[in-house]
């Protein structure tokens, strides 16, 4: 799965552009469903045939979309002013190579020159105001003709393995959940499953509010990609989860609470399946739960996420072991579930 993953990473699907994504997970997926179909938000939403008819029983839920920037204004001199989409930490950003538009023209962010830095500036994180994106235009009017006001841009980062079973890249969060899914949707399955892959995720989970409003289903799993704060000087309690122990299973985020029932349900699978499996312990972020839980009269919701380092940069860090755990942890719950149909 790691092959998929990297060739999910190297896709551009900045939010609400999640074209390029989209169009590669609907050719992989079309051979092995029975109907898919893309809704007016962007989702792609897909249906497969399992031995069991239970059309609506499961929902497995995976955004496509990532975080990026957005021309805002194009100065005298050539240079293009932005604003993030998606939350980005600013302190990344400096010399970090984009690529801006359809036409995927190459920039470099840039800031003011260091020798001009008070020391006061120093002790602070730049504004995002203060950065500024270079194309290598002399002018306003040559920008112009290469770039327009609401292009996006996105970073540049060559997927690779490394270390001891790690995988770094671009927009892990979420292209490891399109994978899990995508795998699971070339198996042969147990029931009738229905696969969503969402858009807008980053810009407040608009996605998913409204494919799972189209789909009403009674369960749902939502596969992530979850921050792991397992660095030096990071207290215990403080690391949310760490690389290479396995599943990380959520209990309560900033915006949703996992159903009791499917939370016990996912320990038991994974204690039963031998399945490596850690807890969320920190209360921090939100996903398309979220929005799944509260549509129509609620959705009973459980979140499945890989730990990721460095969430939300040009370069984010997963361990193959975890996503394993996450995809054999999936498979078990749609085999289990089966059961009761």
């Amino acid at each position: 799965m790691k092959d998929l993953v990297m060739q999910l990473s190297a896709l551009s699907g900045v939010s609400s552009w999640e074209d390029e994504v989209r169009d590669f997970l609907c050719a992989e997926a079309a051979p092995y469903a029975q109907d898919v179909r893309t809704d007016a938000l962007g989702n792609l939403i897909v249906l497969k045939k399992g031995k069991k008819a239970a059309e609506n029983k499961l929902l497995l839920c995976a955004h496509m979309d990532e975080v990026g920037l957005m021309v805002r204004h194009i100065t005298d001199e050539g240079y293009l002013k932005f604003d993030t989409v998606g939350t980005i930490d600013r302190r990344v950003l400096l010399g970090k190579p984009v690529l801006i538009g359809a036409a995927r023209l190459p920039g470099v962010i840039g800031l003011k020159a260091y020798h001009l830095v008070s020391r006061g500036e120093e002790k602070k994180v730049p504004k995002l105001d203060d950065y500024y994106i270079d194309i290598g235009a002399k002018n306003r009017e040559e920008a112009e003709k290469l770039v327009s006001l609401g292009d996006v841009a996105v970073f540049t980062t060559q997927p690779e393995l490394f270390g001891d079973g790690l995988l770094k890249g671009k927009a892990l969060d979420d292209r490891l959940g399109c994978a899990v899914l995508l795998t699971l949707l070339k198996e042969e399955l147990p029931m009738d499953c229905t696969f969503i892959f969402t858009a807008q995720e980053e810009v407040g989970t608009r996605g998913a509010f409204g494919a799972a409003f189209s789909v009403t289903p009674e369960l749902a799993l939502v596969v992530e990609g979850t921050t792991a704060a397992d660095l030096p000087d990071t207290e215990p309690h403080q690391q949310v989860c760490a690389l290479g122990k396995g599943a990380v299973l959520t209990f309560m985020d900033r915006g949703s609470i996992t159903d009791r029932g499917l939370f016990e349900r996912l320990r038991a699978l994974a204690e039963e399946n031998r399945i490596p499996w850690q807890l969320k312990q920190f209360v921090s972020g939100s996903n398309d739960a979220s929005a799944i839980q509260r549509t129509k009269a609620g959705v009973r919701t459980a979140v499945l996420s890989v730990p990721v380092r460095y969430v939300h940069t040009p370069a984010s860090v997963a361990c193959i072991s975890d996503l394993d755990a996450v995809l054999a942890l999936a498979r078990a719950l749609i085999h289990d579930v089966a059961k009761e149909v």
